[in-house]
């Protein structure tokens, strides 16, 4: 775990590269824009329907009821709103993810490749589609598994546990591709992935869980409506830095990684070049002569 610990050190420093702090920007930009346009035309139409289904199916008193069992009694006013954004959240942090992939993971890779690992040969083993449909693959199925796990809410240490697997194991999936695109074989790729599969989850639950403080402060939305535009934006470009540094921490070390398996690649061929030499002694004719 020490090389997880060595990423995490070295991405921190590196997020604050004047690169890095201008490369939020565009993802961010992009993310807003999309979100800007569907929440004017859609949120209040969800909100709609969500209160007519409360009211259709009286979920009002079964809602109210389990809530003041919780001791969340305050939240009964708002539980629609709330529902609505719980639904869009997941939705919000996918874009964040997708477009931080597709727009920043690859200069990411090259400015923490170029800098730090200058001998890596580029052996362009993916591509922007491939980084598209890995986005888009590993987001059709996180959705399906998000969906099957919402009844876990009634268990809330559960659903915490269960949500952070399932943020890490998609930001992983979707930040190593994007990492190795450049540099690593696909052989390469799926090697590390492979081998490394413990520490990688790790790094995607630790950053999945960082992301939790720009979810509170989205739903927060739901307590002061008036701030609401405000808190989506906070919201978007927090999700967008953690995602920076996220992307920081796996090139770090993914490339790390891709170097020393390269080094261990290359060390059993020098010694197998080396040992014929020491095996004989030279002649003057150039013949090799086997040791006494």
């Amino acid at each position: 775990m020490s090389n997880v610990f060595r990423a995490w050190g070295r991405a921190f420093l590196s997020q604050w590269h004047g690169k890095m702090l201008m490369m939020s920007i565009v993802p961010f930009l992009l993310a807003l824009g999309v979100w800007a346009v569907a929440l004017y035309f859609y949120l209040q139409p969800l909100v709609d329907y969500l209160h007519a289904q409360f009211s259709d199916h009286n979920l009002f008193a079964t809602s109210t009821s389990w809530l003041r069992s919780l001791g969340l009694g305050t939240l009964t006013s708002v539980v629609v709103p709330l529902i609505a954004m719980l639904a869009l959240l997941p939705l919000m942090i996918l874009t964040a993810l997708i477009f931080i992939g597709v727009v920043a993971m690859p200069l990411i890779g090259r400015h923490v490749g170029l800098r730090h690992y200058p001998q890596l040969e580029q052996r362009k083993g993916g591509s922007i589609v491939g980084s598209i449909g890995v986005a888009l693959g590993g987001m059709a199925i996180f959705i399906g598994l998000w969906i099957l796990t919402l009844p876990l809410y009634a268990f809330p240490p559960l659903a915490v546990l269960v949500q952070a697997l399932l943020w890490g194991w998609l930001t992983c999936r979707v930040m190593v591709y994007d990492t190795l695109a450049d540099y690593a074989s696909t052989e390469e790729r799926q090697h590390i992935l492979r081998e490394h599969r413990w520490r990688l989850l790790v790094i995607g639950v630790v950053s999945g869980a960082a992301g939790a403080l720009p979810g509170a402060i989205w739903l927060g939305g739901v307590m002061a409506v008036v701030m609401f535009p405000f808190l989506a934006a906070i919201s978007i470009w927090l999700y967008v830095l953690i995602f920076i540094f996220t992307g920081l921490w796996f090139a770090y070390y993914c490339l790390d990684a891709l170097a020393r398996l390269r080094a261990a690649d290359v060390a059993p061929a020098d010694a197998q070049a080396v040992i014929p030499a020491e095996a004989g002694i030279h002649t003057q004719h150039g013949f090799r002569l086997p040791p006494e």
